[in-house]
């Protein structure tokens, strides 16, 4: 049992919808895209055999719930651009096809006069036109502000009628179609083919705002295809793969670069085998000087996963014990030192053991070295050496 146009345009809509959030390059994605290209050849024919739309009529003669299909060609071009293209033709196919899609949907649109004069010239307006940066920087962020103004717009006529919550936004432009085809529609009636004269004029002014929103999504990306065919069109050709040895200019190449290395592979390898040097003196294979004694390149190999310095002989302890033993340590000094008695302070205290013959003898030693110093300063008055400030 084949399924109804809005049931139909659902799926193809929801399949559309995750395609956007699935990587390109996966099989799955590529098995999604190609049903949804076969729904969407499935739904044109039949809205073709329906005559929905003829270049007879205008905008006032399409009805209200024909009007969401006029959008066809704008999900054709949204599905063709998820087609997977490896080679830089298939790309350029592609975005010829999906361009063909694009200007069948704005045509469609201007044919009905269903987008105002201003927003038409606003996003017919390219940007890559524009010389100033300034002018140009304005024209995308006035395009900009309309596509958010008509979003707004359509998200508030449905608020306001209470076919959405007022806290709830939908994620995609998509689910907004969705929204008003009569299976996903809550306002429909029973028979969802006779509307009311108040539901069908909200239904109407939403479908309008909708279909004026994704004019401007097209007219955007419809720019960037045409940047990005110029760029594909005149790009170089890609390089053939395969040997090297097959292109001339990497063999010319490659005989340049081996005049300068030492290292050149040649037949026989580097197992010793083969000449060392050419006729020229150059060398053949790579090589290593080492010396003749069999002991000293034992020694030398040793070497090779040792540290790149000399490891030390002795701890710090030994070193600072043969040190002092030579006498290049000074001990003393200090607070104990500058606390300690001096010699003769020393020799003052031992002279007062009264009673003992040791007392006596350093009483003595005291006398005579007291009897020396005097002597020594009669002999030698204050400043008796210092000969400078004389007359």
């Amino acid at each position: 049992m084949s399924l109804s146009l809005p049931a139909l345009f659902t799926r193809i809509l929801n399949a559309t919808t995750k395609l956007t959030n699935l990587p390109t390059i996966e099989n799955e994605t590529q098995e999604l895209v190609g049903e949804c290209l076969k729904d969407l050849r499935n739904l044109h024919s039949r809205v073709v055999e329906l005559s929905m739309f003829s270049p007879n009529e205008t905008l006032d003669d399409i009805a209200t719930r024909d009007l969401v299909y006029l959008v066809v060609p704008y999900v054709f071009a949204e599905v063709q651009g998820r087609v997977k293209t490896p080679a830089r033709t298939d790309r350029m196919n592609s975005l010829v096809q999906v361009e063909k899609y694009l200007k069948n949907f704005i045509d469609l649109l201007e044919k009905y006069d269903l987008v105002p004069d201003e927003e038409r010239s606003l996003f017919d307006r390219k940007t890559a036109d524009v010389a100033d940066f300034g002018k140009r920087r304005e024209l995308k962020i006035n395009q900009y502000k309309k596509e958010k103004e008509l979003k707004s717009r359509i998200e508030t006529i449905r608020k306001r009628t209470g076919q959405i919550p007022p806290s709830y936004e939908l994620p995609t432009d998509l689910d907004l179609v969705v929204s008003l085809l009569p299976s996903a529609s809550p306002k429909a009636t029973k028979s969802e083919e006779e509307l009311d004269s108040e539901t069908d004029e909200i239904l109407r002014e939403t479908t309008l705002l909708l279909l004026r929103l994704f004019y401007a999504h097209a007219s955007s990306q419809l720019q960037t295809m045409e940047h990005e065919l110029d760029l594909l069109r005149h790009a170089p050709p890609s390089p053939i793969i395969g040997p090297p040895d097959d292109d001339d200019r990497n063999k010319k190449r490659k005989e340049e670069d081996n005049e300068w290395k030492l290292d050149i592979p040649v037949p026989g390898g580097p197992d010793g085998k083969g000449p060392l040097m050419d006729a020229d003196g150059r060398p053949l294979r790579p090589f290593t000087i080492l010396p003749s004694d069999a002991g000293e390149r034992a020694r030398l190999q040793a070497q090779v996963f040792g540290p790149g310095y000399r490891l030390p002989t002795m701890s710090i302890d030994e070193y600072l014990e043969i040190e002092r033993q030579r006498g290049n340590i000074i001990t003393g000094g200090g607070p104990a030192s500058q606390a300690a008695p001096t010699s003769s302070e020393q020799l003052a205290i031992e002279a007062e053991m009264d009673g003992t013959a040791d007392g006596e003898l350093k009483e003595e030693t005291k006398r005579q070295k007291d009897e020396n110093w005097a002597r020594y300063t009669d002999e030698n008055p204050r400043g008796a050496g210092n000969t400078m400030n004389r007359g």
